[in-house]
């Protein structure tokens, strides 16, 4: 199994809804805002490459979007989901399965693109299945009102109109070498890749922990919409991870791609920074 980052740009998000109940005096200093209040985080994925597939975690915002929706994120860096690609060697026809962490636009919004011949949605990934779960794709569909605004149904349903969607039935093997672990605290039922290569278990973090800044357990996102579960969730795998000496994968950490982990007096800390590239 070969792993490799794609990286998709940045964007900017509210400081304070990044960072829940924790005080600004606290946050600021490990990942500043702006004038805005607007902290800078990555939208980075990762592709698995095995002998006979080729999966995509994630894909990012994508670029279907208006002006008017893209200009309350500030998307900047010269990084996208087709130059990543293409410096890894491959293209959109190659990747045989997108694997979706769960379907806010910041995750999913890569998998639709806007079919220009044909004036219509569908899949930039044609050769594809795409993967999600029963659950989440209910909760995704049939939105509540605190998540509606993340849940666009641009990116959500033609993945269903094109017979290309596909479900994880529960946790453990998806493929030999990558399993799935399921948390609820976030939204439901989003899956965290495990994966098992060069010797080292490696967890794709998503929304679980967003950066490293969010390893202290009360630092939960105000967008979570289960905030409790989500420290418990939190505390069960860093004690699990720490013991086990998993390696962190960030999705939007804007500095730091991975880390191990050390415990502490204060509980469960990062204890070295690296790329993804450096592990193997």
């Amino acid at each position: 199994m070969k792993l490799h980052t794609i990286n998709t740009g940045y964007f900017k998000l509210d400081g304070g809804a990044m960072h829940g109940v924790v005080p600004k005096s606290m946050w600021n200093k490990i990942n500043p805002a702006d004038e805005n209040n607007m902290c800078t985080w990555a939208m980075r994925c990762m592709l698995v490459e095995t002998a006979d597939r080729l999966v995509l975690i994630d894909n990012g915002i994508g670029d279907k979007q208006d002006d008017k929706f893209f200009s309350y994120y500030f998307l900047h860096g010269d990084d996208s989901l087709d130059k990543s690609l293409a410096a890894a060697g491959f293209s959109h026809s190659d990747i045989t399965d997108v694997f979706l962490t769960h379907l806010h636009f910041d995750h999913c919004g890569g998998s639709i693109k806007y079919d220009t011949k044909r004036e219509r949605l569908a899949p930039a990934f044609a050769n594809a299945k795409y993967w999600s779960n029963k659950a989440h794709w209910q909760w995704a569909t049939q939105p509540n009102a605190r998540e509606k605004a993340s849940f666009l149904k641009e990116n959500i349903l033609p993945i269903e109109e094109s017979g290309q969607l596909n479900f994880i039935e529960s946790e453990g093997e998806f493929l030999p070498g990558f399993d799935v672990k399921m948390v609820s605290g976030h939204t439901e039922s989003m899956m965290l890749p495990v994966l098992h290569a060069g010797g080292q278990k490696i967890v794709f973090m998503a929304d679980l922990m967003p950066s490293v800044g969010h390893i202290p357990v009360p630092y939960v996102m105000a967008y979570d919409t289960r905030p409790l579960l989500s420290l418990d969730e939190k505390k069960n795998f860093l004690d699990e991870a720490a013991r086990e000496n998993y390696v962190l994968f960030f999705e939007h950490d804007a500095v730091n791609e991975c880390c191990s982990l050390i415990q502490t007096d204060r509980g469960v800390r990062m204890d070295k920074a690296f790329a993804l590239k450096e592990l193997f």
